[in-house]
């Protein structure tokens, strides 16, 4: 089968997808809606635009691409096209009028553009009412794709999962002890949160909540990975407590175990998500977790099972939430849940058949 994977850029859940194409008997092309110079896997034959790409901020420049798309896909002939986000590289082919389309969402694509505008209403319709076989990576957005016109049976619910050899309890384990040595943080109840530094994510609310609950519960250290354009905010919030935290920036995916095992408990407070991978990943090293409870993260978290939530953007129950994990004689059975919970659920290499599945039934 040839096929055409078209995305915006060059993320690294991009280039997963197309790491796991290239390994599949599957002759895999890549097209970059923005993107000129990306880091295409080997087994890739990465497509440059055909022609001066356009500008995108104007409906010509949307006409103009769709023009370009066509042509490319009249002379490649693929047997089909994958693409997204919605409102993106999946609009552009449905304008273009190429089939079959698997749409896959990315999450915010639906759960928060779309409503942004009515353009943008428009095109998340005019997309979904168009694609042959949708992808979502949880039941919220499969939900949220059928009040567009996207039908259910031809609706594949694909989490995208973790490696789960590389994420779980084992490695990572003596590089997290040896890290919190190093802080001098062995004896103490260690947060960890790696989500982007963005208004969406909730970064904030944790800085806030955890300034409240370090004063109720002095073992509580905060590690925080990552950074963002909120970086200035998360640093004065947290100054007060600065010899309680650690600012670990940017970490490799090849060194994240490490952060997941010096971890007690992993916390994402985003306001918005679909299967968050951090999470999943987390689960998969086997730390509890403390989760907005946004109706995504309900997908994976059970209160009492493996791990807690609390209402989203409320950094007071967060903060009361906080000292009670600390203190919570259960919490390493939460663990022990959450990794079996990915073993089920969340496993890549399983999960990837289900992208395979829905290419079938595109084609068929």
């Amino acid at each position: 089968m040839r096929i055409l994977y078209f995305t915006e850029g060059d993320s690294p859940h991009d280039r997963r997808f197309l790491s796991a194409l290239a390994g599949s008997r599957h002759e895999t092309f890549a097209l970059r809606m923005r993107t000129a110079r990306p880091e295409t896997p080997e087994g890739v034959t990465e497509l440059a635009w055909p022609g001066e790409r356009p500008d995108w901020a104007g409906w010509p420049g949307w006409e103009a691409g769709a023009k370009q798309l066509s042509e490319l896909l009249a002379e490649l002939k693929p047997d089909l096209v994958h693409a997204g986000p919605v409102q993106g590289p999946a609009f552009l082919t449905t304008y273009a009028g190429w089939h079959p389309l698997v749409t896959m969402s990315w999450g915010s694509d639906l759960l928060r553009w779309a409503e942004r505008s009515p353009w943008m209403r428009c095109a998340t319709r005019f997309t979904l009412e168009r694609t042959d076989v949708f992808l979502g990576d949880c039941q919220t957005v499969a939900e949220t794709a059928a009040g567009y016109g996207v039908s259910r049976e031809r609706t594949v619910i694909f989490p995208w999962g973790v490696d789960l050899a590389h994420f779980s309890p084992e490695n990572g384990r003596e590089t997290g002890l040896a890290l919190r040595r190093s802080l001098g943080w062995e004896d103490r109840f260690v947060i960890l949160c790696n989500r982007t530094w963005a208004p969406v994510y909730g970064v904030d609310v944790l800085a806030q909540a955890f300034i409240v609950a370090a004063r109720v519960e002095p073992r509580l250290r905060l590690l925080l990975v990552g950074d963002g354009p909120e970086a200035e905010t998360i640093h004065r919030i947290l100054d007060p407590v600065a010899n309680r935290v650690h600012f670990a920036g940017r970490v490799s995916r090849v060194d994240l175990p490490t952060y997941y095992q010096a971890a007690d408990l992993y916390v994402s407070p985003s306001h918005s998500d679909g299967s968050s991978v951090s999470l999943m990943e987390a689960m998969a090293c086997g730390r509890p977790v403390l989760v907005s409870d946004i109706p995504s993260n309900c997908e994976w978290v059970q209160p009492g099972e493996n791990g807690d939530c609390f209402r989203d953007g409320d950094r007071v129950a967060l903060a009361a939430k906080l000292p009670e994990m600390a203190q919570n004689q259960d919490i390493s059975e939460y663990g022990v849940n959450a990794r079996q919970l990915a073993l089920r659920r969340a496993d890549w290499n399983r999960n990837f058949s289900r992208l395979l599945e829905a290419y079938q039934m595109a084609i068929g």
